[in-house]
């Protein structure tokens, strides 16, 4: 059984935090590779600057390429809409019954997980690994894709916060200016 792990977010724009924080988990819960689950929509979050599923899934891409055991994902995206995180995982144990599914969430969502649809179902039937959101905690990473396009934004440089790869796409392309 591959033990796969759901990094589930709009990555809106990805950064380095997100690329750390995969790698970390994949390694502290045991897992052969993380899937990162690019969401065409959060059924709790509505963005008006959320840019299109095609650019944050490209970026995405050029943020991991050459990095082993991650991989970007699409699957969400064809799914019916809202998109919810039971939906998918049922989807991909269905599709991929080769693989356990371990879902990976913060644990500014994990104190919402109750309000999820179908959450004492995926508690019951998946692994869910949690990870901090907290300011202090052991672990954290202090970069947010807002504080990033709040930056571009402003004017401000990105280059540390992102892979060099997505930087430049961000860039040649205007995005979030």
């Amino acid at each position: 059984m591959i033990r796969t792990g759901i990094f589930g977010g709009s990555f809106n724009p990805i950064h380095n935090g997100h690329i750390s924080l995969a790698l970390q988990l994949k390694e502290k819960a045991g897992l052969d590779e993380v899937w990162l689950m690019v969401s065409p929509q959060n059924p709790l979050k509505q963005s008006s600057d959320l840019l299109d599923n095609e650019k944050r899934l490209h970026m995405a891409r050029l943020a991991v390429e050459g990095v082993e055991g991650i991989t970007v994902s699409d699957y969400e995206m064809h799914l019916p809409r809202p998109s919810y995180t039971w939906n998918t995982l049922e989807a991909l144990s269905k599709n991929y019954p080769e693989r356990q599914f371990v879902l990976m969430i913060g644990g500014d969502n994990w104190a919402l997980f109750d309000k999820w649809y179908r959450a004492d179902d995926i508690r019951q039937k998946y692994e869910i690994t949690v990870y901090t959101r907290t300011p202090g905690d052991p672990g954290f990473i202090d970069l947010s894709s807002t504080d990033i396009r709040q930056r571009i934004h402003q004017g401000k440089g990105i280059r540390r916060m992102v892979p060099k790869a997505v930087a430049d796409y961000i860039k040649e392309n205007g995005l979030y200016a």
